[in-house]
């Protein structure tokens, strides 16, 4: 049917050096399996080259003996092949972890280049130079509060402050709901009288 539903093929995560490390890894056990199997033939070798012996074979006896002497030089040898191998594969391994990580420093050079890119040195040296102004000014305005309250202010602001950070509205005087009295007319008009009483006197002294 092949492409029928029209789904594009995902491309492969296996890598070139991943394919390299599982090939590796391949020959290894395969020289593993090869150096047991040999290890076995050898230890049968052997018991069958003593038994030779007692039996009064001795030439049979030393030939085997020979093939079992040429057979450990072979398993030194896949002893080493397979020590190359493992090596080799430590080493890809670490080299991709070290491209990995140099792809990480690329990637945060290029992010800091563009951030450098954005802000340059003039604007960080001008948001600070701002921020030291602004720093300043309201230092400034701290003092001339300070020097215009005395204590006593102070301590009603911060209690003010206090109630409205709690939520409690400061406590006010109430004011009165009963109406003012009205002044009677007999009292309105005692200061008149006693205005009009002393004005004969003050003349007498004045003549």
């Amino acid at each position: 049917m092949g492409n029928v539903f029209g789904r594009k093929s995902r491309p492969s995560r296996v890598t070139e050096q991943d394919k390299a490390i599982l090939q590796l890894k391949q020959q290894r056990d395969k020289l593993k399996l090869y150096q047991k199997k040999i290890t076995l033939q050898l230890e049968k070798e052997r018991l069958l080259a003593k038994q030779l012996l007692k039996d009064g074979k001795k030439e049979k006896a030393l030939l085997l003996l020979k093939k079992k002497r040429y057979q450990d030089q072979l398993l030194d040898k896949t002893e080493s092949q397979i020590s190359n191998l493992e090596r080799m594969v430590q080493d890809i391994e670490f080299m991709q972890i070290e491209m990995k990580v140099i792809e990480g420093l690329k990637v945060g050079n290029d992010c800091l280049r563009s951030m450098h890119e954005i802000m340059s040195v003039e604007d960080v040296e001008r948001i600070l130079d701002e921020t030291q102004e602004s720093i300043e000014y309201q230092r400034q305005i701290d003092e001339m509060l300070a020097g215009a309250l005395t204590q006593e202010d102070e301590d009603a602001v911060l209690a003010e402050l206090e109630a409205i950070t709690q939520g409690d509205d400061v406590a006010l005087p109430e004011v009165p709901t009963e109406p003012i009295p009205e002044v009677p007319e007999a009292a309105k008009a005692e200061p008149e009288r006693r205005e009009a009483k002393n004005k004969p006197d003050r003349e007498m002294l004045a003549a």
